[in-house]
């Protein structure tokens, strides 16, 4: 192993990736299984995250747990934690990447549940499981925890104001716990633009493109892969002296 992959190295690690099943989060669990860490995937679907921990074994030889957890709910956060840690008895490196952003048609047809429901999963749980795996490395070995937000958190459209709330939210989060949890704990926040994974299927995407060629400076929308970069760095020792940072990934997006 040269210098350069010993940076990005994560043998022994365990890495929890909420959201793991497919889009970012998938590709986040492949590329730390391939880097060497045992992984832990969670979404509401657990046949998609059986489905993948089976593909990353036969891949890769790691272990992968595949868990069904609902993130806006505490409780089944905490179960998560414990699951984790019953498993491998560690988390190395914590992804909240789990999301979700319904569109409504006017501001003022935004229920009551789907307020609570978008910042429950969005931020609640973050902030919760964050608390409980960040408490628990900070009293260990240490760790790094990644928090996944959205470039709506810094300029947010009219149809996803709660989403966009609560995005801003997590890039503070990342820098609180930044504080709250160092020296031993690294807190980062990837804050990608527009990839086109399954959340776009839903898009028009002749609108989009046309748009991307004048609001994205490569003109496009990002592919899962291309996140996989910031979360090798935020993972491992290459980012030993990076916390409570925020790093856009956007293709340049200027909305």
């Amino acid at each position: 192993m040269n210098e350069v992959e010993e940076l990005f190295d994560l043998s022994g690690k365990v890495a929890l990736v909420t959201g793991g099943s497919r889009g970012l989060g998938a590709a986040m669990v492949r590329s730390y299984a391939r880097a060497g860490a045992d992984v832990v995937i969670a979404s509401r679907n657990l046949d998609s995250c059986e489905d993948l921990a089976r593909e990353v074994r036969a891949e890769t030889g790691r272990q992968a747990l595949a868990i069904s957890c609902h993130v806006g709910d505490w409780e089944q956060v905490d179960r998560l934690a414990e699951a984790a840690y019953s498993e491998f008895g560690r988390v190395d490196v914590l992804v909240n990447n789990a999301g979700m952003s319904p569109l409504y048609d006017h501001v003022s047809n935004v229920s009551e549940s789907l307020y609570d429901k978008v910042l429950d999963v969005n931020l609640k749980g973050p902030f919760r499981l964050t608390a409980n795996i960040g408490t628990r490395m900070a009293e260990g070995d240490g760790g790094s925890i990644i928090m996944v937000s959205s470039t709506a958190s810094q300029s947010p459209s009219e149809n996803a104001i709660p989403y966009a709330a609560a995005k801003a939210g997590l890039n503070m989060l990342a820098v609180a716990f930044a504080r709250t949890f160092a020296p031993k704990v690294r807190v980062n926040c990837i804050i990608p633009g527009p990839f086109l994974t399954d959340i776009s299927k839903a898009w028009d995407m002749e609108a989009f493109e046309a748009r991307a060629a004048s609001t994205i400076l490569l003109e496009r929308g990002g592919i899962a892969e291309e996140i996989v970069g910031a979360a090798l760095y935020f993972a491992s020792g290459a980012s030993s002296f990076t916390t409570g940072s925020l790093l856009t990934v956007s293709g340049g997006s200027a909305r």
